[in-house]
C-alpha cells in the first residue's frame, strides 16, 4: 500500500515540476491503487484500479477541454515576436512587391498583408515569416 503511495507523491512531484495534467492523473491511478492495496484486494485487481481511475480521468480532461492543445500562431503573435506592432517607414514600393525597409539598424525585406494597398509611408508589422516583415498601413 505504502509503494503505491510512494510513486503517487513521486508523480505529484513531476506534475508540479512540468505543469501539465498528465502525471495529475497517473498520480491518482497510483493513490487509486494504494486505496485498493488497503482493502486488501489482489494485486491484479490494484493495477486495474490504478489504470481505470487515470484512464477515466484522461477522459474527463479531454471532454472538459482541458487538455486541448492550444496552437499559437507564432508568426502574428506579439509576445514571440516583440517586432510586431513596431511601426516602419516604406519609401516606395517596387514592382515585385518586396519593398526594403530600415529597422532596428539594418534593411528588412517587406512585404504588404493581404488586402492591403501598395502606398509609400508609415506601416505597422503585422507579421513575421522568416526574416521578412508583413506590413499593413498605418491609420
Amino acid at each position: 500500500m505504502w509503494i503505491w503511495f510512494g510513486l503517487a507523491f513521486v508523480a505529484l512531484i513531476g506534475e508540479i515540476a512540468s505543469g501539465t495534467f498528465y502525471l495529475l492523473l497517473v498520480a491518482l491511478g497510483l493513490a487509486a491503487g494504494g486505496v485498493a492495496a488497503w482493502f486488501a484486494v489482489d494485486f491484479q485487481w490494484q493495477l486495474v484500479v490504478c489504470a481505470a481511475i487515470a484512464l477515466v480521468g484522461l477522459l474527463v480532461l479531454r471532454r472538459t477541454g482541458v487538455l486541448k492543445k492550444r496552437e499559437v500562431d507564432a508568426t502574428r503573435n506579439a509576445d514571440v515576436h516583440l517586432d510586431i506592432g513596431q511601426v516602419v517607414e516604406v519609401e516606395s514600393w517596387p514592382d515585385n512587391g518586396v519593398a526594403r525597409v530600415w529597422y532596428r539598424g539594418a534593411h528588412w525585406q517587406a512585404e504588404l498583408a493581404a488586402g492591403q494597398t501598395r502606398a509609400p509611408g508609415a506601416h505597422v508589422i503585422s507579421e513575421m515569416r522568416g526574416t521578412r516583415l508583413i506590413l499593413t498601413r498605418k491609420s
